[in-house]
């Protein structure tokens, strides 16, 4: 019986696979790129069989071969899964004499492997996902020329790789911007049809009348000027270019301000919104803390039904400043709550909006230092709560 393949311990073995599978290469076409590799390789080093290989939980895949002719071979077989456990570089000159190798398969029987060389690939955190080696059915030892050469070439396989993954990265962005931009038309139609439409009222209507419907259309375009804020936002990846300044906060005006922008519609739905302007201070940016605030309010009324209710409060711990937003609306699920904070995830597959909310207030919060923690259940409301530092 030969030796089952070495491998990492588990949880090192996890990482490795999530990056190898990053990278987008597993079971893709051939590329000249990767091709022309080997053959440099086996060209340098003057050996029948080259390879780029890489290493799957359970089989050993080849971006490239020569002398093989298979695109994947069994993991128990594979002499470079001992290879990624070498720091950068394992050379085994003659395989029957090596305990790890001699009844291997491949070694026993055809092709009659003898001599192996394998540099190691590894990501720019030292996770090892394969080698650039070279094979032989003869045994052999490299020149340090040739050694130097094969770990050359295996730097160039996790540029290219490196790159892929750039561009995959730049593909999805562009794709998230693209929803964002999409879908912000639909968002904001309703209130910039109400806003329009008060304003036209307004023309025709005087005193108390006029005063009103020009108060609505504010409002109106105030949340328009916010959910653009938050489009920007979405589409970027970022709040904002440079980090913004955290100073001591009274949060009471930011509340207050929260609770001016959000009562209208609340009173749509009949929903009781609840401030609770409390003297607190907290070491924060009122804009940013406004925005996240604001979504969750947002959030709140929006999957609470008519004739429930929204509060906020503010409250002093020992350590932090505590904001708790607390509805009675549908709740979601607790063992999928992170998910929520995903871009594009809604509580409510049906719901209007972006679906961004929720991972604005995490991308908010990341940048003012503050926790968020929620208690949920589905059709019990939910409670987030944002620690904020104190001064």
């Amino acid at each position: 019986m030969h030796q089952a393949a070495a491998k990492l311990p588990a949880h090192a073995e996890s990482r490795r696979l999530s990056a190898l599978r990053s990278y987008g290469i597993l079971d893709t076409p051939a590329e000249t790129v990767f091709d022309d590799i080997t053959r440099i390789a086996a060209a340098v080093c003057g050996t029948p069989i080259s390879v780029v290989n890489l290493i799957d939980a359970d089989r050993q895949w080849f971006k490239s071969e020569i002398g093989l002719g298979v695109r994947e071979t069994p993991l128990d077989t594979s002499i470079c899964a001992h290879a990624i456990l070498e720091h950068d570089f394992l050379e085994v000159p003659n395989t029957t004499t090596d305990a790890r190798f001699s009844s291997n398969p491949l070694v026993t029987g055809d092709p009659g492997l003898r001599f192996y060389a394998g540099a190691l690939l590894k990501t720019p955190d030292g996770l090892p996902l394969g080698t650039v080696c070279v094979l032989d059915t003869v045994p052999r030892e490299l020149t340090a020329v040739q050694i130097d050469t094969l770990q050359a070439l295996a730097r160039q396989v996790m540029a290219q790789l490196e790159l892929r993954r750039m561009l995959i990265e730049a593909q999805a962005l562009n794709q998230h911007r693209a929803r964002v931009l999409a879908t912000a038309g639909h968002d904001l139609k309703g209130p910039l049809r109400a806003a329009l439409y008060a304003l036209t009222k307004a023309r025709a209507a005087d005193g108390e009348e006029r005063d009103a419907r020009l108060e609505s259309a504010e409002q109106d375009l105030g949340y328009i000027n916010q959910k653009f804020g938050d489009m920007i936002a979405g589409a970027t990846g970022k709040g904002g270019a440079a980090a913004p300044e955290l100073r001591p906060t009274d949060l009471a005006p930011v509340l207050g301000e929260v609770g001016r922008v959000w009562t209208r519609a609340a009173r749509r739905k009949r929903i009781e919104l609840v401030i609770d302007p409390s003297p607190c201070i907290a070491s924060t940016n009122a804009g940013l803390l406004e925005t996240l605030l604001g979504n969750l309010v947002s959030n709140a009324i929006k999957y609470t039904s008519d004739g429930g209710r929204v509060s906020v409060d503010c409250s002093a711990g020992e350590d932090a400043i505590e904001i708790v937003v607390a509805d009675t609306g549908i709740g979601m699920d607790a063992t999928r709550v992170e998910d929520y904070f995903t871009a594009f995830r809604q509580a409510d597959a049906a719901s209007e909006g972006l679906g961004i909310g929720l991972w604005i207030v995490r991308q908010a919060a990341d940048v003012l230092g503050a926790r968020i923690d929620v208690q949920s259940a589905l059709g019990e409301g939910t409670r987030v709560s944002v620690s904020l530092p104190k001064v």
